[in-house]
């Protein structure tokens, strides 16, 4: 059974983003939902790697406001 650490409900357009920080017998993780037209896609990043995925979406989001129009 998981345990929610802290959660987080983002809706953007139609679609709903659940991010939660989770634990369980195997340790703690990130884990993001997204709803969408009755259907849900997750990604679980292990918490050893948040600080990592994080910092790839900084990267990326910075090369793109850096990106000529």
């Amino acid at each position: 059974m998981d345990n929610i650490i802290e959660a987080r409900e983002v809706q953007i357009e139609r679609k709903h983003f659940y991010v939660e920080f989770r634990e369980n017998e195997r340790g703690k993780f990130l884990r993001i939902t997204e709803e969408a037209h009755g259907r849900r896609n997750t990604i679980i990043v292990p918490s050893t790697g948040v600080d990592d995925f994080t910092a790839a979406i900084a990267e990326v989001l910075q090369g793109v406001e850096s990106a000529p129009a």
